[in-house]
């Protein structure tokens, strides 16, 4: 990581790496209420989850989904990356990622 690199910045290029099929590069990050992006999840076996704290204020964004009606949703904190896919106003939300995030270590 570059030293001048900031949070947001590394944040992006973390995103980007993901490599994720028909994503579009992350070219912004804003800051957005838990309570607005923590979309409820069904998972295989039928149960619901939400993996977001409503009282956090995350780093994401939503960019659509090219070809789609659907867009991605990313939302990022000190902790997690977490890609998804959701129609209009957030129906039918899918996790595409759901990622821990590697501690880098900054040199003095």
């Amino acid at each position: 990581m570059n030293c001048s690199q900031t949070g947001e910045e590394r944040l992006m290029e973390e995103f980007n790496s993901l490599n994720l099929a028909d994503l579009p590069p992350v070219k912004a990050l804003y800051q957005l209420n838990g309570a607005y992006v923590n979309l409820e999840y069904t998972l295989p076996n039928g149960s619901k989850i939400k993996l977001l704290d409503d009282t956090k204020v995350y780093f994401g964004c939503q960019i659509e989904r090219p070809g789609s009606e659907r867009c991605y949703g990313l939302v990022a904190d000190e902790n997690y990356l977490l890609v998804c896919e959701y129609g209009c106003n957030g129906a039918e939300p899918e996790i595409v990622c759901y990622k821990r995030r590697e501690r880098k270590e900054e040199k003095p």
